[in-house]
């Protein structure tokens, strides 16, 4: 996490692109950058182990496929997750359960919100 900014650099992973888009959008009105924007789950797997970020939302169904696996590498990494869903915490497997989900359709206030327990959480 930076150490004297409000400034966080995300990871965006969702394989609608104008959802992803609008998402990118929110989080630079709130006064942070995206660093890293992709459709698939594989795509995001490189840069989920090396790439410099502060915080991650990922949407948990991606083209059919699962986005905890990049989560682990994350969480490994002590870089926070956010899921984004339209199931809430029901769409949440074992490892994650206490994670943080952003319910599909969201808002910017319930955005700013979520992010901000994200960062309290992570210190």
């Amino acid at each position: 996490m930076p150490a004297n900014t409000d400034l966080l650099r995300f990871m965006i992973l969702d394989d609608e692109a104008i959802i992803a888009l609008d998402l990118a959008g929110i989080l630079q009105d709130l006064g942070h950058s995206v660093v890293s924007m992709v459709t698939r789950v594989a795509g995001g797997m490189e840069f989920a182990r090396y790439g410099g970020l502060d915080m991650a939302i990922l949407d948990i169904n991606v083209h059919g496929v699962a986005s905890f696996p990049l989560a682990a590498i994350l969480q490994d990494r002590g870089i926070p997750v956010i899921f984004a869903s339209g199931y809430g915490e029901t769409g949440l497997i074992d490892g994650f359960r206490d994670a943080l989900v952003l319910t599909k359709p969201y808002g910017v206030d319930h955005l700013s919100q979520v992010v901000a327990k994200a960062r309290q959480a992570a210190g």
